[in-house]
């Protein structure tokens, strides 16, 4: 007892198909399947890199050795992210105060230069180094980088080239020493994945696995810039990983922890900044009134991070218009030294500069209060990183929105406390509240932004609030922009970046449940104009088990609505191929698809029984386009995304 083979036949018209059959092709017909060979090898795709052509055929590598290179990842991007901070340090304390020195806290304000009004070239000075790079070693590294990372995972199978690690983590640390209004975290997330990726095209693999390696890198990289190891896992959790399991966590969860042990070793145990302790919250009317408070300042972040969104891209679409790199980057970056003179010259401080750490630590230690002046900075910042990333900057998007979050969070709690409302109304705390909410609402990471503000404060008692906040400020943005600041950017481009993980729950159903049961049975001998003329068609389409003294020989797939043609001589033997797969009834649709997928087959017979299958164990058929249905059928259940 075998089974011979199955054919997978389009609808062609009766000559067309006849045409096809030659002696030749028939002599041929048992070894290669000619009339289905597009469905089972579809042509190279000119858009996938040629790192990723072969990746189908490469053996994943054991669970042991994705850890150790997991951990290989975490360790040089915990000290990556040492160095990163150092030489944004050196640059800064060049350019600024003009004395050579790495030691940088950026929680606390910058002297005043000794420049004087020269402060305002400073920016212009990295704009143009900046620049430099960018425009001679990788475009790539232009900007905030998550997206460029996202693009990696999901348009590149992870591939990131490996001088983007180098040339981001330059320009970024010149950017932001020289002034740029920009973050630290979107470069070494960039420096991560990039570690990432490049180990996982060393050490051959499949896409699958190196794209785990990239998102461990990006979550080291959160984990050690900001102390935040549950912020990082949930980060590459929530942004960069398509599939989420314990096979997949598990590297992550390594990574991230290393780089946070070795962050911790370098920068210390304490939080990324300081917060007087908060009074426990007792669930009363006035508590609950706060709480509704809270939810408002969200739905205000809301509003203010779909501002942010769309006047970044507002600001690089105007930008662009002046085609020269380096004009658009120093005119850009004039401006920079302009606004942070000016602030300086009538507020004490730079404050916008680089990433803004002194100003959000400021309030949330409650030293800033003036309703007027909070506001002024969030506009300040919003409008300062638009410009310093829409003319060519490289850094994140992170730090300014935890700035503009604690700006408009005091901004709001500043109002409420000249209305004298009988609610407990705390600055540091509706601060703290606003940076997740605006974190949460302009990138999409809604846990991310609840368990890092966590981390970074230590302070439990704004979680609750927090989380209120966090959700409203997330459905108000996407109300207003429903592309986050992260995917907007590839959206433009043509790259659809998933919204929301769903559960696959389709692959969890058995064949029996997926399987077309209308097979009918046909005769090997019988000619193919025969099989076309049984009346029990109706002209649709047909499966036929094709048998032969009781055994299985294939499957025939065809449109009944073919009409008889001369050449009687080609019989469903003849036409029989060996690419198919034989599956159970309580299989369950993930290890169908995988067995069709690893067999190149078109399809899968589904059989009753354990046995050795026989044409009268036939109970369905199992087609690439059942599958289809089957997806299309489970996502049903989903809320539509927005």
């Amino acid at each position: 007892m075998r089974i011979f083979g199955v054919l997978r036949l389009r609808s062609v018209s009766p000559m067309g198909y006849l045409r096809r059959f030659t002696p030749a092709m028939k002599e041929m017909a048992p070894t290669s399947d000619r009339l289905s060979a597009p469905a089972v090898q579809p042509p190279a795709d000119s858009n996938k890199p040629a790192a990723t052509q072969a990746d189908d055929d490469i053996r994943p590598i054991g669970q042991v050795h994705l850890a150790i290179l997991a951990l290989i990842v975490g360790i040089v991007t915990g000290f990556g992210a040492v160095g990163f901070r150092d030489l944004i340090g050196l640059i800064h304390n060049a350019l600024f105060l003009g004395k050579f020195a790495v030691r940088y806290d950026a929680n606390l304000f910058t002297p005043a230069s000794p420049w004087g009004a020269g402060v305002i070239l400073v920016p212009v000075i990295g704009a143009i180094a900046v620049t430099f790079l960018v425009k001679n070693f990788a475009p790539e590294a232009r900007g905030h980088g998550v997206p460029e990372v996202m693009d990696s995972i999901y348009y590149r199978g992870g591939v990131i080239r490996p001088v983007v690690a180098v040339v981001k983590s330059l320009a970024s640390a010149i950017s932001i020493g020289s002034g740029a209004a920009v973050g630290r975290e979107g470069p070494i997330i960039q420096i991560g994945s990039g570690l990432g990726s490049t180990l996982g095209q060393i050490v051959h693999m499949p896409a699958a696995q190196r794209i785990i390696l990239v998102a461990a890198g990006a979550g080291a990289g959160i984990a050690a810039t900001f102390n935040t190891p549950i912020g990082g896992v949930m980060f590459a959790i929530e942004l960069m990983m398509p599939e989420v399991s314990v096979l997949t966590f598990l590297p992550v969860a390594i990574s991230t922890g290393t780089a946070t042990f070795i962050g911790r070793f370098f920068f210390g145990l304490q939080p990324a900044f300081a917060v007087p302790p908060l009074s426990p919250v007792h669930p009363d009317v006035t508590a609950a009134l706060t709480l509704c408070l809270y939810g408002l300042l969200g739905a205000i972040t809301g509003v203010a991070a779909a501002g942010f969104v769309r006047g970044l891209h507002l600001a690089e679409d105007l930008l662009e218009k002046i085609k020269e790199p380096y004009t658009r980057h120093i005119l850009g970056m004039l401006a920079i030294g302009l606004l942070i003179y000016a602030l300086h010259e009538r507020f004490g401080h730079y404050y916008v500069q680089g990433v803004g750490y002194a100003t959000v630590q400021a309030i949330l230690l409650g030293q800033m209060s003036g309703l007027g002046l909070l506001f002024l900075l969030f506009l300040c910042k919003m409008g300062a990183t638009s410009v310093s990333i829409g003319s060519g900057a490289s850094g994140g998007v992170f730090s300014p929105s935890l700035f503009m979050g604690a700006t408009i969070g005091g901004t709001f709690a500043a109002l409420l406390s000249a209305l004298h409302l009988p609610a407990n109304i705390n600055i540091p705390s509706f601060a703290m509240v606003g940076m997740g909410a605006m974190v949460g609402g302009s990138t999409g990471a809604v846990m991310t932004a609840v368990a890092m503000i966590f981390e970074m404060t230590r302070q439990y008692e704004i979680v609750m609030p927090m989380i209120v906040a966090v959700a409203l400020s997330v459905g108000v943005r996407r109300l207003l922009s429903p592309e986050s600041i992260y995917t907007l950017k590839l959206f433009r481009r043509g790259h659809v970046i998933p919204k929301a993980l769903h559960a696959n729950m389709f692959l969890v159903r058995q064949a029996r449940e997926v399987m077309d049961p209308d097979v009918v049975s046909a005769p090997a001998e019988m000619t193919f104009d025969e099989f076309l003329s049984r009346p029990d068609h109706a002209g649709r389409i047909r499966y036929a088990a094709i048998s032969d003294n009781n055994r299985i020989l294939g499957v025939l797939r065809v449109n009944t609505a073919l009409r008889q043609a001369s050449q009687p001589s080609v019989t469903l033997r003849d036409v029989a191929s060996r690419e198919f797969t034989i599956v159970r009834e309580d299989d369950i649709v993930f290890d169908v698809m995988r067995r069709i997928w690893n067999r190149k087959a078109v399809m899968a017979l589904v059989v009753r029984g354990r046995g050795v299958p026989r044409p009268d164990d036939i109970a369905g058929v199992i087609t690439k386009e059942h599958v289809a249905d089957s997806v299309a059928a489970s996502i049903r259940m989903y809320p539509t995304a927005s």
